[in-house]
Order: C-alpha cells, then structure tokens, then sequence
C-alpha cells in the first residue's frame, strides 16, 4: 500500500470519526452503557452500605433486621432509631439544602424545569443519609435513595460533557432505569419507570438509551448479586378466572390503604412543621416513638422485605397481619413526616402485602372452592398499592410480571392495579411525588410554562423602528401633528419621548378628547401637555412572564421597553400578539424536541 493510499484511508477514518462525533444521540447510546454501569454500582456500593450500617448497629444484615431486633432488650429497640434519626437529623440540617431529604420528587422536578440538572454532591450525601436512616430502622424504602443516587450521577456525566438540556434528561432517565433494574432485577420495568414516571413520556428517541441503561444495570446487579430477586417468591397461580371480580375488590382496598398512607404522611409532616421541635431534633423524636411501637410490634421497622415474605407464605395471622399494615402506616408516616430520609416503595409493598394477604384469607373463607392461595393475594396486594402511591401503573405491573413471569398472574395484577390508581387518583391525587411537590407550590404543567416564558426576553422580541409609522412622538409634537399621527397609524396609543429617547409618557386617544374638536389648539398644544406621566413599562432583562402579568393587569395592548428602571431609555415596544405568538411557538419546539 501506497503512502498516498495510506493518508487517504486515514482521512476517511478521521471523517467518519467527525461524522460520529457530531450525531449526539449515537454518542448518547455510549453513555447509555456507561450510567448504566454506573448507576447500577452505585445502587450495589449503597446497599452495602445499609448493611455495613446494620451490622454495626444490630449485629447483621437489614434485610434480616426483624428477626435481629426481637434478640434486643427494650431499651436498645427504643434507643437504636433514637439515635439514629439524630445523626440523620443532624446530617441534613448541616448538608442538605432546605433541611429536608431528597427523594424522587426531586428527580422528578428536575426532569421537567430545570432540564436534568443535579447535584452529584447532593445525590451522594443523601445516599449516605438514607443508609443511615434504613440501617438504623427507620421504616423507610432504599429504592427512592437509589433512583434520586442514579439520577445525580448520570446529570453530573451529561453536564460534565456538555450535553443539551434535552439530552441530560435522556441521560436522567438512564440513571433512574439503571437503578429501579438492578434493584428488582426487571430491566424494562426499570426503563418504563423512568419513562412513565421522571420523564413523563414514552418518547422513541429517549426510551432507546434508556432501555440500554436500564440492560446494563441488571447485568451489574446480577453480577454482583446473582439472580435471586427482593422476594422469595411460593405458589402464586390463579385458581380460577371467576375471582377475577375479587381482584377489583382487592384494588378497591389498595386504594383505600393507599390513600390512608399518604394523607396520614403528610398530616405528620404538617404536624412536625408546626412542633417547636427543630429540624435536627425531628428524626429522633420519630425513631423514639418507632422504637417504642418495635418492642410489641419489631415487623415495623426497616425495609420490611421478610414480613412480606412470611405473609406470602401463610406464617401470620390474620389479626397480626392487620396490627403490622397499620402499623407499618404509621411507622413509616412518623419516619417520613419528621425527617427521616428514604422511599415509599418498600413500605407501599409491604401494606400492600398485608392488605392483599388478608384480602386473600377472607376471600377463602367465603369462597374456598374459587379462591387462590394467600400468596397470589399478597403479591397482587403489594402492586396495587405501589402503583397508587408511585402512580406507575404500568412498570409496577411489569415489576411482578419479570418477578414472576406468570402472564395469568400480572393480568390480575393489572385488574388490581388500574382499580387502585383509578380511585386514588380520583380522591387523592396522582401520586405521592406529584403531592410533594405541590405542597411545594410546584405545578409540573404551569411549571413547564413558566420556564418556558422565562427562558424567552422582551428584549428579543422589541420592535425598535422610529419612522413616521412608529408609535413614538417627542415631547414638543403639536396637538394637530399628533392627531394625524393616531389617525394614520394602527397603534391605539403613542410613547412620548424627551430628549435622548428617554420614556416621558403615553398619550391615547382619551388624553386628547378635550383637545378633539378645536382646531384652534393644533399648535398651541404640545404632547408634553398631554401625555399620561409615568407609563406601564418593562426593561429588557425582563421575561415574557413578566410583561404578559403587566400588560394583563394594564389591559394594555403594547407596551414600552426600556433599557433599565434608572435611565429609562426608549429601546422600542412589544406586542401582545408577538408574545403569544412567540410563546406558542417556543410550546410546540419543547414537545417535539421532548
């Protein structure tokens, strides 16, 4: 080969390297594999960190943390939480901004108005926080750590390599998959979570990386952990397609107990925001009330998994599956409420379990012939619930059907499901999240708009053209110059200007209306005479936000710009109808580029 052909090769490779280069979503598909390698080492780094945290604590794992617990005096069940919720208290007063815990609301949130962006450094001390708070007993969820951990570090690797904003909340998404997969090992439950819920659409151009993120993270989990899933999962078939209607029963009851949850979870937040207890000291004051309720009651605290399991194997009685799913409302609403940092979705499956556990006793002792086992009621119980309180539908019903991989099974899942999140949806709202963050006054669809506007500046859209046409006069313009003026021009009103274009007033068609009639004022009348003195205006740092608000509350139909409040230089107007205009336009941009 030729040294010719050898330069000509190497052109044509650092061509198709550019050409590679410049297509960002082929780019995204790379960084897809890499968050999601990420994100799910992460979830592995954090989970042990749980357990290093319950080892020292309660001398073992968290996943086994009820069993632990009823090996220990009283004192210890009551001091262990205690203490506990003051190092999680004292850690968020110090290094958490708004002294509160970080979840996926937050996530959510940044999804939609602040184009992905994150705190990696936040994501990790709120991790940090969560272990603290589940290794230490709190009856709080690891999956909403997980999903806000994974999410901050994959809009730190979208900002770090300067990706759009639309890209970054690609990048969000992947993050949140690769941590919903390799928590439950289910990697398209994982990417429809991330789709249905941080996203808020199914879009073809986001789900692709996503679904490769979400890929990528189980293979970690998998390594690491094997294939075993959350639940040791017994006989679960569906006796007969004629309980079918007891399923939607059973979904009425999810929602009832979903509803319940999250009302009496955000009573005792509202009800720790009104106690002279400060923010430090709230944590503590729950982990001692938990610690209490732990001595008759240990299934209340920490994640719950295993009382889940024995209620799918037929190891509890019906009155203390009752006392442990309203315990575990309470547990997990006095955690919640006062500060403790963790999820919901671990608790939701737990209530959901007990709810469905004895849903399926009393269906079998009315119906033996008909009914399932209590297994099969218990796993529906858990998706009904979660998908309530989540508001995701569909990736909880893909949750148990990769669990389980019974297509029987997830269709009454799916009964339950609907049902629920019908009626909660109905009587409660559509979400835990979405509450949370309109406790916040954050409105996601009125939010969405208010970036938008605020992303656009009057000064973009000004018309600046000072010709006879315009809608300007000067200060010492005749009465009869400015009659013409108004008849020929199709601007309502006139800006006058002193000298140096400086904003002097407005003159409309009722400031001359004395003056209308009497030709004989023409030259004697000067527009200084009169003008309307210090008109509506807006400066050219402002938004469209702001000039829309004004020009609502003037019922004005174009109004002045100037170049600042003190110099009030005269830099052109804007209208009405261009800022709608310019609005709708910017609308329809961010839906076909989401």
């Amino acid at each position: 080969m030729s040294i010719l052909e050898m330069d000509s090769n190497y052109i044509i490779g650092l061509k198709a390297i550019a050409r590679f280069m410049k297509n960002e979503q082929l780019i995204i598909f790379i960084f897809a594999i890499l968050i999601g390698i990420l994100s799910g080492g992460a979830v592995i780094i954090f989970r042990e960190a749980i357990d290093i945290i319950g080892i020292i604590i309660f001398h073992g794992k968290a996943d086994h943390l009820i069993e632990l617990s009823r090996s220990l005096p009283p004192w210890k069940l009551i001091l262990i939480p205690s203490l506990s919720g003051l190092g999680v208290g004292v850690l968020i007063y110090f290094f958490v901004p708004f002294n509160r815990p970080h979840g996926v609301a937050d996530v959510i949130e940044a999804s939609a108005l602040k184009g992905g962006a994150m705190s990696s450094r936040l994501g990790v001390i709120s991790a940090c926080i969560s272990a603290l708070s589940i290794g230490g007993g709190a009856s709080v969820g690891r999956e909403g750590p997980a999903v806000h951990l994974g999410a901050s570090l994959a809009s730190w690797v979208g900002r770090q390599f300067c990706f759009s904003r639309k890209s970054i909340r690609t990048l969000l998404g992947c993050g949140v998959a690769a941590a919903v997969s390799s928590s439950f090992s289910a990697p398209i439950a994982g990417a429809l979570f991330a789709s249905e819920v941080i996203l808020g659409n199914y879009a073809l151009g986001s789900l692709t990386p996503i679904v490769i993120a979400s890929v990528f993270g189980t293979a970690v989990s998998r390594l690491y952990f094997g294939n075993s899933s959350s639940f040791t999962l017994t006989d679960y078939t569906i006796t007969s397609f004629w309980e079918f209607p007891a399923f939607i029963l059973l979904g009425c009851m999810c929602a009832v107990a979903a509803i319940l949850f999250m009302r009496l979870t955000f009573l005792t937040q509202e009800f720790a925001e009104k106690t002279k207890l400060p923010v430090w000291l709230r944590p503590a004051f729950a982990g001692l009330v938990i610690g209490g309720m732990s001595i008759p009651l240990p299934e209340i605290l920490g994640i719950g998994y295993e009382v889940a399991e024995l209620a799918m194997t037929g190891q509890l009685a019906f009155q203390m599956m009752i006392m442990i799913g309203i315990g575990k409302i309470v547990a997990t609403a006095l955690c919640l409420g006062f500060g403790f940092s963790g999820g919901v979705f671990s608790p939701s499956l737990v209530i959901g379990a007990m709810t469905g556990a004895t849903f399926g006793l009393t269906a079998a002792t009315v119906f033996p012939e008909l009914a399932s086992n209590i297994g099969t009621y218990t796993i529906v119980g858990m998706g009904g619930i979660a998908a309530a309180v989540l508001g995701a539908p569909i990736s909880t019903t893909l949750i148990i059907f990769e669990i389980t991989g019974d297509y029987a099974l997830s269709l009454a899942v799916l009964l339950t499901i609907v049902t629920a999140t019908e009626l909660t949806n109905h009587f409660f709202g559509k979400s835990f999240f979405q509450k949370q963050l309109a406790r916040r006054n954050i409105n996601l669809q009125k939010g969405l708009e208010s970036e938008i506007m605020g992303s656009i500046k009057v000064a973009t859209l000004v018309k600046s053209d000072f010709n006879s046409r315009s809608p300007t006069v000067k200060k010492n313009t005749k009465l009869g110059e400015i009659r013409n003026h108004m008849k020929s021009s199709k601007f309502s009103e006139l800006f006058v200007l002193a000298e140096g274009n400086i904003l002097h007033g407005t003159i409309t068609l009722t400031c001359i209306g004395d003056f209308a009639f009497d030709r004989n004022l023409d030259n004697l009348v000067t527009a200084a005479d009169i003008a309307q003195l210090h008109p509506p205006y807006l400066v050219e740092a402002d938004n469209i936000e702001t000039a829309l608000k004004t020009m609502k509350d003037t019922e004005i139909e174009f109004i002045a710009v100037v170049n600042n409040d003190r110099s009030m230089r005269f830099l052109g107007y804007v209208s009405f109808h261009e800022i709608m205009s310019t609005y709708n336009h910017a609308i329809l941009a961010h839906h076909q580029n989401s």
